[in-house]
């Protein structure tokens, strides 16, 4: 199937549902702004913060758009995607951000870590932000040595922001007994739950909008279809919407109806 007639059969000056859509153009719904402008007030106080929601909810998302507008002359932001490099990776990814050649052993990158980040503060005067994604996946090591990064001054300040990104298991796992020195730091805690049905009504013409289609593309049924079975989890919606697209391109219809969506339904939850 060719990408360029279903986009010319649909009169779209792009594919929507994509994930590289410029931040400018993403959906602002309610949990989005809401992570959005917590993260900042958690940048703006060097803090560190949990932000959780199901798979797709859009945490990284929200993330991005966070970020996107911070002065880079005065912000380093430091993102790891992959939680599985260990504690020595984590201390890796932020020496080699700051501009330093990480040392081999151990026991002298640790206190390179805490001496690159006071340089970049003091000196350059620029402030750190760790974004660690899938930090669920972090084990007890690793969050000990999240905890050891941002204790600075005789635990007095913070050398830097420390944002957690991860699955619902996240926040359980820090409420954990051998997690209260790290949990008891938290100042920001954020579950992003769920499109509602309205928001996903908007979700959905917001892409269709931006992809070039004005006008009505998705029936009201089919719309409501996708966002039970999605729970209203972007990610899902958008999978949801590209397979009813292609069920009802492929049918040579124009409008995505209930039935393409429940063709959509069957090939994602039976693939």
């Amino acid at each position: 199937m060719s990408i360029d007639r279903m986009q010319a059969h649909y009169g779209f000056t792009r594919m929507p549902f994509g994930r590289d859509l410029p931040i400018s153009a993403l959906h602002r719904h309610r949990a989005h702004n809401e992570a959005v402008a917590r993260i900042g007030w958690l940048i703006h106080t060097h803090g560190l913060g949990v932000l959780t929601g199901e798979v797709g909810a859009g945490k990284t998302a929200a993330t991005r758009a966070a970020t996107a507008t911070l002065d880079p002359s005065r912000n380093t932001v430091v993102y790891l995607p992959n939680p599985a490099v260990g504690v020595r990776g984590i201390h890796n990814a932020i020496v080699t951000a700051l501009g330093v050649t990480p040392r081999f052993h151990h026991a002298t990158l640790v206190p390179q870590t805490a001496d690159a980040l006071a340089a970049e503060t003091t000196e350059r005067g620029r402030h750190v932000i760790l974004i660690i994604d899938e930090a669920h996946l972090l084990d007890t090591t690793q969050l000990e040595a999240v905890r050891m990064i941002t204790n600075a001054d005789m635990d007095s300040a913070s050398p830097l922001t420390c944002l957690l990104i991860g699955q619902p298991t996240l926040r359980r796992r820090l409420k954990l007994g051998d997690m209260a020195a790290l949990d008891q730091r938290i100042t920001l805690r954020y579950t992003m739950p769920g499109l509602d049905p309205d928001e996903t009504r908007a979700y959905i013409t917001h892409h269709v909008r931006f992809a070039g289609r004005s006008d009505t593309l998705f029936s009201d049924d089919a719309i409501d279809l996708i966002h039970t079975t999605a729970r209203g989890l972007p990610r899902a919606v958008n999978n949801l919407a590209i397979q009813a697209l292609i069920a009802t391109y492929a049918q040579n219809k124009t409008i995505v109806d209930h039935a393409a969506a429940r063709t959509a339904i069957t090939e994602v939850t039976t693939e």
